[in-house]
């Protein structure tokens, strides 16, 4: 049975509290397939999913909070200080004696698409769990998001449902962005707490074929309408260059243009997007002013090479929108 309709609680209620990975990202500064020669690469770079999401939501005023685990290591300490520095409650990120950081080499390709080798598992990434740190934050919490990175991780999908319980029973309210890549797809545990998790949503954040795969169906007014049906309160779909929309109960539908800009680095686009729309939504704004901002905090993120290095505050948006043209 689907959670009840429900709006998403305001900023009063508590901190948005995600859970997961938090990463070094390295890239390389050449463009072809994979890592299988020597090549130069740039980075360290703060990063990781949910990292990127709570950094971004802290950076907008919003009161924002992780469960994470880094190692006690340089590449941990460059992410907590910067998500400290930006406003994050980072009380939950636990750091561990016995697993490195985490860590993410990227490539693009030259269709750009983005080859990953990931360490996760075997890091302090994987090593996310349910301590007295996680529960006191999420005792705290009005509002839950949820990363589909962060399923690859047992520890984790542990903390997440629990947080879902625990804070739907005190009055908040639960996101969904289901980015899971391939990389990451290691267990059907992940799979299982997909569906878990998308039953509880009441605001789900899908790109292009996620929507598909998170309804089960091939059309999008059809995969749109089982969603909010089954009980989902609002829908907003990232379409890349070609904008965003967003979907209500009651039928409404908003489409906002893109902004014209020029990409350096998409890694952390979607995230930086779905953070801005959540943030406006819990400050109170509409859905079209929440899209519209959501747009832009995309469109800035790319412009800046780095996953953390384009997030931006409200006035930063404020005079993105008005400075930059759509398309």
């Amino acid at each position: 049975m689907p959670f009840p309709l429900r709006a998403l609680a305001p900023e009063a209620l508590g901190p948005t509290v995600t859970v997961g990975e938090i990463l070094v990202e390295i890239m390389a500064t050449t463009v072809g397939a994979g890592f299988r020669e020597p090549q130069a690469l740039t980075g360290p770079y703060p990063s990781g999913a949910p990292a990127i999401f709570i950094d971004q939501v802290a950076r907008m005023g919003g009161a924002a909070g992780i469960v994470a685990s880094v190692g006690n290591d340089d590449f941990g300490r460059l992410n907590v200080d910067r998500l400290r520095q930006d406003g994050v409650d980072v009380s939950a990120i636990a750091v561990s004696e016995d697993w490195p950081t985490g860590s993410a080499f990227v490539r693009y390709r030259p269709d750009g698409a983005r080859d990953f080798v990931f360490n996760i598992a075997r890091s302090a990434a994987g090593q996310v769990g349910l301590t007295p740190a996680a529960k006191d934050l999420i005792g705290r919490a009005g509002h839950v998001h949820v990363m589909g990175t962060a399923l690859s991780i047992p520890g984790a999908r542990e903390v997440i449902l629990y947080a879902i319980e625990t804070v739907r029973a005190r009055g908040g309210s639960i996101s969904f962005d289901p980015n899971l890549r391939k990389e990451l797809l290691t267990d059907d545990g992940a799979l299982d707490s997909f569906n878990q998790v998308l039953g509880a949503a009441d605001l789900l954040l899908p790109s292009g074929e996620e929507l598909f795969t998170a309804a089960g169906l091939n059309d999008e007014v059809a995969a749109v309408a089982s969603l909010l049906e089954s009980g989902i309160g609002e829908i907003v779909l990232k379409r890349g260059e070609q904008g965003a929309s967003f979907f209500g109960r009651d039928r409404q539908r908003v489409d906002c243009a893109a902004f014209a800009v020029d990409e350096i680095d998409p890694t952390g686009a979607g995230d930086s997007f779905g953070a801005a729309y959540l943030t406006c939504r819990r400050k109170g704004m509409t859905p079209d002013a929440a899209l519209l901002h959501a747009n832009a905090a995309g469109a800035r993120n790319v412009t800046r090479l780095g996953p953390m290095e384009g997030v931006s505050t409200l006035v930063e948006l404020a005079a993105f929108i008005a400075e930059t043209p759509r398309r």
